[in-house]
C-alpha cells in the first residue's frame, strides 16, 4: 500500500471492494442500524438545504441560482458524517457490491441483500428525522419553510416526467460515487472532506435526484400536505430515481473494475469482516504480536 496521502485510482478500487466484503459479512442487524444512522445524517444536510433555500424567498426571485448554489453547499455535511461515522448509504453500495460481485469477493446474492436491507434502514431513518426532527419539533410546520417544502415537491416530483427523474438520477449517484471514490483515496480527515464535498455540491446544486435524500424532503412534503401522494412519490419518484442511482453508481464502478482490476483476485478477503479489515489497515496490536 502507498505511504502517500493519497491512494493511487488502482488502490481505490481495491479499497473500496475491501469496504464491500467487510460490509458482506457484517451482521444484518449492524448494517440495518447503520444504515438507519445514515438516513439521519444525510437529512441533517437536507434539513439545512432546506433552510437556506426556504427562507431565502427574496433572493430567490432575483437570483434562483444562487440560492440552488448555497443550498447545495451545505447539504454534504451529511455525506461526510456518514463517511466518517463508517455508515451505510445505499447510493454508495450501489457502486462497491457490483464490484465486488464481478471480481468474486463476495456471491452474487449478496448484492441484492444489501441493497435491501440498506435501502429500508436509510428509509427509516430518512421518515424519523423527517417526521419527528422536521415536522413535529415545529421547524418546518411555519412559512415560509412549510410553503417551501410544499412547492419543492411539485418541482422535484410532480412536475418532471419520469424519464426526467430517472436521468437525474443517473447524474446524481454518478457524482456521489465519485465523492466517495475521491474520500476513499484520501488518506486524512481534512482532505476526506473536501474530496467529498465539492461533487455533492454539483449534483445538489444542479437538482439531480438522490433516492435517499429524497425520501428525506419528498417525504417531508408528503407530511406538510402537499400535492404530492405516496402513492406517486413512489411510483414516479422513488422508483425512477432508484432505478438512475443504480446506473450511475455503475458507471463509476464497472469503469473501475475494468481499468486497474483486471489481474485482481479476492485471495484471503473473501472471510474478512469489519474488525480484521481495521486491524489490517492499523497493524497489528502489541498482544498480537506477543502471541
Amino acid at each position: 500500500m502507498s505511504t502517500s496521502s493519497t491512494l493511487k485510482p488502482a488502490e481505490v478500487a481495491v479499497a473500496l471492494i475491501e469496504q464491500a466484503v467487510a460490509k458482506h459479512n457484517t451482521r444484518l442487524d449492524k448494517t440495518f442500524f447503520k444504515a438507519v444512522l445514515a438516513g439521519v445524517m444525510l437529512s441533517f444536510g437536507g434539513l439545512l438545504d432546506l433552510v437556506i433555500s426556504g427562507g431565502s424567498a427574496g433572493l430567490t426571485a432575483s437570483n434562483p441560482g444562487i440560492v440552488k448554489v448555497l443550498g447545495g453547499f451545505v447539504f454534504p455535511v451529511g455525506l461526510v458524517m456518514i463517511v466518517l461515522q463508517g455508515f451505510d448509504l445505499l447510493t454508495s453500495n450501489l457502486m462497491i457490491f457490483p464490484m465486488a460481485a464481478l471480481k468474486r469477493a463476495i456471491p452474487w446474492w449478496g448484492v441484492p441483500l444489501n441493497w435491501i436491507v440498506v435501502f429500508f434502514g436509510n428509509l427509516v431513518g430518512s421518515l424519523f428525522f423527517a417526521a419527528i426532527l422536521s415536522k413535529y419539533d415545529g421547524l418546518m410546520t411555519d412559512d415560509p419553510y412549510a410553503s417551501y417544502v410544499r412547492s419543492f415537491a411539485i418541482t422535484k416530483a410532480i412536475t418532471p416526467g419520469w424519464y426526467q427523474i430517472f436521468l437525474r438520477g443517473i447524474g446524481c449517484n454518478w457524482l456521489v460515487c465519485i465523492a466517495v471514490w475521491q474520500g476513499t483515496g484520501a488518506q486524512e480527515t481534512f482532505s476526506k472532506i473536501i474530496a467529498i464535498w465539492f461533487p455533492v455540491w454539483v449534483f445538489v446544486s444542479c437538482g439531480f435526484d438522490h433516492v435517499i435524500a429524497n425520501m428525506f424532503s419528498l417525504s417531508l412534503s408528503i407530511m406538510l400536505h402537499s400535492e404530492l401522494t405516496t402513492d406517486l412519490y413512489i411510483r414516479k419518484s422513488l422508483i425512477a430515481s432508484l432505478i438512475g442511482n443504480i446506473i450511475g453508481g455503475l458507471f463509476v464502478g464497472l469503469p473501475a473494475v475494468y481499468f486497474y482490476l483486471g489481474d485482481w483476485h479476492a485471495g484471503g478477503m473473501r472471510d474478512a469482516e469489519e474488525a480484521r479489515i481495521e486491524r489490517k489497515d492499523s497493524g497489528p496490536s502489541d498482544s498480537e504480536k506477543s502471541g
